[in-house]
């Protein structure tokens, strides 16, 4: 599963966000998730919890997440917190895919 997502995430969209990925997940049962942060301009610690939250899950079915094309801000935040040891970070959709 793909997806794009826009604008800052913080703790005002977070739970939206969040309710919206674990319904898309536990629907669709997915193994791998996407998510294309290429215009995500910030995201506080309410997103990256909701980024984990999601792996943890998948990581429970053999699935993965892949976060793509963060922006320099968000890749910044990701790589301070050590997460780019957790999640895949990749430059395009591609070569998430291939993952």
């Amino acid at each position: 599963m793909v997806l794009s997502l826009h604008g800052e995430i913080d703790l005002h969209g977070s739970p939206d966000l969040r309710t919206d990925l674990l319904a898309l997940l536990q629907q669709t049962g997915s193994k791998k998730l996407v998510l294309n942060l290429s215009k995500v301009p910030y995201v506080d610690s309410s997103a990256i919890a909701i980024m984990v939250e999601c792996l943890q899950r998948l990581r429970k079915i053999g699935g993965k997440l892949c976060l793509v094309d963060p922006q320099p801000r968000v890749k910044g935040l990701i790589e301070i917190a050590r997460l780019n040891t957790l999640f895949n970070v990749v430059g395009t959709e591609a070569e998430a895919l291939a993952v």
